[in-house]
């Protein structure tokens, strides 16, 4: 099947579907400009505070992080708060919701994002 055959394919799928689940991982919060968890720029080195001290995000998203370090570990996840809420969703939030819109049965998402984009 050629390309333009399956994305027809899709297309009528999407068309005729009742329902729609949406899976989807970080690549979503970060085309709208969010750092991952987990990458070479992950959310830890994003914080200056924790890239300064060497600390992973694995030390500060436990209960000995907050712990060991309440201030640095309180002030990563207020940052991230912070900047969860301060980003934009892409387009792709609002094509996918319109989608869902038409649907009978709407949307579920699926989803190990924690940025609240969805």
């Amino acid at each position: 099947m050629s390309d333009e055959a399956a994305l027809a394919q899709a297309a009528e799928w999407l068309r005729d579907a009742d329902g729609l689940l949406i899976t989807a991982g970080a690549g979503m919060g970060v085309d709208s400009g969010l750092p991952d968890f987990r990458g070479p720029e992950g959310f830890w080195r994003a914080y200056p505070a924790l890239r300064q001290h060497g600390f992973s995000f694995e030390e500060m998203a436990n209960p000995d992080g907050f712990v060991r370090h309440p201030k640095l570990a309180w002030g990563f996840y207020g940052h991230r708060l912070a900047l969860y809420r301060a980003t934009e969703p892409h387009e792709g939030f609002h094509v996918l919701k319109r989608w869902a819109a038409r649907m009978r049965h709407g949307a579920f998402v699926f989803t190990s994002n924690v940025d609240g984009q969805f």
